[in-house]
């Protein structure tokens, strides 16, 4: 009985050994041809991998680019047919007059840009004669001062430059016509740096004359605190906190660099409501002229024969 069980066995594996070399020897085709592709891309994988970190890895880590970015406000004019609080931008102006202008210039802003917006045109006028604007020479080649015009810009502070770092210890104060667009952030930078004040923590070393402020690059700033709570009292009565302080000298400097921000939207709703009428107009222009075109029916006749 043993002897019949081994010689069946040993038919058995004697009948399957071909196809056992069929698929070993299909097995060794296929990991050749795949293999050496498989081999390729994972290869390829890897050397860009290793570029894309070796190049990350080369470029360095600075300390100054470790800086606080300042979040994002709910700005009025934010939106794309919002227009200024101009009751923040009266408020505002009246901050810059009694606090900022003292250090800082707006050259590019004249006294007729306040018409209609901050105050009326005799207010105006009567705001540009306070300041004395130098004009000249006169007719002995002098130079004089005058009371200013509407058509006047604001006056700066310093007579030059050198005047004004001297003034500041070595600091100079920059023009503030169009310091919202000139800085990453915008009106959020100016009001988190206007409010960011605070105390150095332990181990910065300031020199005498600077400030610690998170939100300025290097944190390092010459200029101290300029606003408080009550620091001045506001025409309209608003409480005058540090933050509406900050709040509103932002929306008066956001203004100043684009007096026309409020027209152009205006433009720009009404070219859309116009255009939006010529819209349907076409639309029926252009059903009316390819009507005939698009209803046109084409049949092929073929030659009667003769």
């Amino acid at each position: 009985m043993a002897s019949i069980v081994g010689r069946a066995t040993k038919q058995a594996l004697l009948r399957t050994k071909p196809s056992l070399s069929s698929q070993q020897a299909s097995f060794v085709s296929l990991h050749g041809k795949t293999g050496r592709r498989l081999a390729w891309t994972l290869g390829s994988l890897a050397l860009t991998g290793g570029a894309v970190v070796a190049t990350a890895l080369a470029q360095p880590t600075f300390a100054s680019d470790l800086v606080l970015h300042p979040p994002h406000y709910p700005w009025s004019n934010n939106g794309l047919l919002q227009a200024f609080d101009h009751a923040s931008i009266r408020r505002g102006y009246q901050v810059y007059k009694q606090v900022c202008a003292a250090c800082h210039s707006m050259k590019f802003l004249c006294y007729r840009n306040l018409v209609n917006v901050i105050m009326s045109e005799e207010e105006a006028k009567a705001e540009a004669e306070e300041a004395l604007i130098e004009d000249g020479p006169d007719e002995e080649g002098n130079m004089f001062q005058r009371p200013g015009k509407l058509s006047d810009r604001f006056p700066n502070p310093y007579k030059n430059e050198e005047h004004a770092r001297s003034a500041n210890n070595g600091a100079l104060p920059p023009d503030l016509s169009y310091i919202v667009p000139a800085r990453h952030g915008g009106a959020d930078y100016i009001f988190s740096l206007l409010t960011g004040y605070t105390d150095a923590p332990a181990g910065v070393k300031l020199m005498d004359g600077q400030y610690f402020n998170p939100y300025f690059p290097g944190y390092a700033i010459g200029m101290a605190q300029a606003l408080y709570n009550d620091l001045i009292e506001y025409d309209d009565g608003t409480p005058a906190t540090q933050s509406q302080l900050a709040k509103d000298v932002s929306t008066f400097l956001a203004w100043a660099a684009e007096p026309e921000h409020d027209s152009r939207k205006l433009i720009g709703l009404r070219t859309l409501i116009i255009l939006s009428l010529f819209l349907g107009v076409a639309y029926y222009m252009k059903r009316h002229k390819w009507t005939t075109l698009k209803s046109r029916k084409l049949a092929f006749k073929p030659p009667s024969d003769k």
